[in-house]
């Protein structure tokens, strides 16, 4: 069975670091995903009887890797979703765009429809309907080779919405297959969730947990510039 990166571990919250192109929950593709190996690995290394619960408090997409936090307790997971749901607990990504943005830093906001049939969001004008609020602040940690390096905080969890904002601004990810008309096959998204930031859903400590980034390209572009988020 493959295993996974554990970031920590206690009897309440579970933070591994996802890998990339597997989905973090089932879906129509029935490929292996996070929270089902997950919850078997619990059940194989605690050697439980029954069914194991894990809670999904919140997603990454497919292609996307980095930092997630599960829930080992209903009771974790309902205090965590609320977290998210306040945005009280922050994410930060780091991703590396083709192009410069004009500011070295800024804040993006953007109203966004997905479509369900073909899973591919895009920006829409704000008083349309089922339009949702997306904001992220980001700011440039180097470039290279008319690439930059962003570090992105996020402030709404919208899908695909850091692809979907910067593509918008003609400031594709790397390597985004759906959003990136220049990327080849076989590259993979340059987008990585560094870090996230909660309060323990029982002790209410602050907590950080962080990880590093991919070393291979474009990444190593940005060695010297590469941080874990904060």
């Amino acid at each position: 069975m493959t295993k996974f990166e554990i970031l920590y571990e206690d009897n309440h919250l579970l933070i591994v670091v996802k890998p990339v192109n597997i989905a973090v929950q089932a879906d129509d593709s029935h490929d292996p995903d996070l929270l089902t190996l997950l919850k078997q690995d619990l059940k194989e290394r605690y050697k439980k009887p029954g069914n194991v619960y894990l809670g999904l408090v919140h997603r990454l997409d497919r292609p996307v890797g980095g930092v997630m936090v599960f829930a080992k307790t209903s009771k974790a997971a309902s205090r965590l979703s609320d977290q998210v749901r306040t945005r009280s607990l922050k994410k930060t990504y780091q991703a590396v765009l083709c192009g410069q943005p004009q500011k070295s830093a800024a804040t993006l906001k953007d109203w966004l429809i997905k479509d369900e049939k073909t899973n591919r969001v895009r920006t829409i004008p704000p008083a349309s309907p089922k339009a949702k609020e997306a904001i992220l602040h980001y700011q440039i940690l180097g470039e290279s080779e008319g690439l930059s390096l962003v570090q992105i905080q996020l402030e709404t969890g919208r899908s695909h919405q850091i692809r979907v904002q910067f593509a918008s601004r003609q400031l594709s990810l790397w390597g985004d297959q759906r959003y990136n008309p220049k990327a080849r096959p076989g590259q993979q998204i340059a987008l990585w969730a560094t870090s996230l930031t909660l309060q323990h859903p029982i002790t209410h400590e602050s907590m950080t947990f962080a990880c590093s980034l991919p070393n291979s390209y474009p990444w190593n572009l940005f060695s010297h510039s590469n941080q874990k988020g904060d």
